[in-house]
């Protein structure tokens, strides 16, 4: 038995009047999941426990059989994994953004988030802006590590593992004075470090060319989802399948690293809507045709639509990955002359109306090419509600898939 996880980020949302009171997920033309969907067993999943932070760390490490409850330490850290980063046991790492604030304002305090991503930055400006920042306000207790497009990493010894951030993808468009750290509970010196890293980056080369091109500069760095080197078991002595993880995304490449799981990277994968979608899937069909058991894909795209309110990316998004995607890897796997499961869901919603993730139950579908069921005609967040199968525990649905 074959299994394919497609994981397309975000892409649940809610009505919106703007797609004639549909989701996007409903908008979308996206034959092959409706096809699959129409003969799986289907339902809502619970990926975030209740009383947890919505973020794609809880959410995908639920996926992957992982009971968040237990083994979540933050995002940071299995970013780091990813990168390659060693930890220290008495290291924490920190996601750090490099985000767009206004610049008007004399203090720092009232200055408005505009874009966390700092409208997608490359990869290759955002190394120039964090090597700077690690030169400047890098020593022997902290290092900057650059990551993905506005995504990025700091190492701090001796450092706070569970001071509560404010996400900036939370607060766009808001003064950010009322949600920094602060100095009476602890947060001085990332206090000191956001505010020391807007005089050195807002006039940065990068930031000067990128205005002058009609973009967002990257002038602040934005600190928050601390945590320690994290220990997941062994996604192999589990389940007993040799799996892997195709992701552009640093954090699901950590997790599946953490659980001992094969990272597989796809040339111009970035992130956003605009990724190799094509490359994804014959990676995945290259990892099924070298014995992989289990696929793992997962798309970011519908999510950033979602933090950006790019309403037509996001339907885009989610058509193109049921069209470059899951369409061909079905097709290979149909031809393989092997049993096989499919199991599509987003790993929690992000809908447009917020700009950020919400901890609202995801649509599933679960298809088996030999146990074929009656489904329902169309993939989407209300249909999928109305099959009635809820799964309260995300953790237990891999049990489903793989066992049932």
């Amino acid at each position: 038995m074959k299994y394919l996880i497609l994981i397309p980020d975000g892409m649940a949302d809610e009505h919106i009047e703007a797609l004639g009171g549909l989701s996007p997920m409903a908008k979308a033309k996206k034959p092959m999941m409706d096809f699959l969907a129409s003969k799986s067993l289907v339902g809502t999943v619970s990926n975030v426990p209740e009383g947890m932070v919505p973020e794609s760390d809880t959410a995908n490490m639920a996926i992957l059989s992982f009971d968040p409850k237990v083994y979540s330490k933050g995002r940071s850290p299995l970013e780091a994994v990813s990168m390659g980063i060693d930890m220290k046991p008495d290291e924490t790492a920190y996601r750090c953004n490099v985000v767009t604030l206004t610049e008007d304002e004399e203090n720092y305090e009232d200055r408005i988030i505009l874009d966390h991503s700092a409208d997608e930055i490359t990869t290759a400006e955002a190394d120039k802006l964090i090597k700077t920042l690690d030169e400047k306000l890098g020593n022997e207790f902290r290092k900057f590590y650059t990551g993905v497009s506005y995504r990025h990493c700091l190492i701090w010894k001796n450092s706070d593992d569970k001071y509560n951030f404010m996400r900036p993808h939370d607060i766009l468009g808001k003064r950010i004075g009322d949600y920094l750290p602060k100095e009476a509970d602890g947060g001085a010196e990332f206090l000191k470090l956001m505010k020391d890293s807007y005089d050195i980056l807002k006039d940065h080369p990068v930031n000067l060319d990128r205005k002058a091109r009609g973009l967002k500069p990257a002038n602040s760095a934005w600190l928050w989802s601390p945590g320690k080197k994290p220990q997941l078991p062994s996604f192999k002595q589990k389940w007993g399948l040799d799996a892997c993880v195709i992701s552009a995304v640093d954090l699901i490449k950590g997790i599946g690293l953490c659980a001992e799981m094969k990272s597989i990277d796809v040339e111009g994968a970035t992130g956003n809507v605009h990724t190799n979608y094509d490359g994804k899937a014959a990676a995945a069909i290259d990892a099924f045709k070298k014995g992989a058991d289990l696929v793992y894909v997962h798309v970011e795209g519908p999510d950033e639509c979602g933090h950006r309110a790019e309403l037509e990316n996001k339907v885009l998004s989610v058509e193109l990955i049921d069209k470059k995607i899951l369409a061909p890897v079905y097709e290979y796997l149909l031809n393989s002359g092997e049993d096989f499961k499919i199991m599509v869901l987003p790993d929690h919603p992000t809908p447009i109306r917020l700009r950020t993730h919400t901890i609202t139950p995801v649509p599933f579908f679960i298809y088996s090419s030999n146990n074929e069921v009656a489904g329902v005609d169309t993939f989407n967040e209300d249909t999928c509600e109305a099959a009635s199968n809820y799964i309260p525990d995300g953790y237990k649905i891999m049990e489903i898939l793989i066992e049932k």
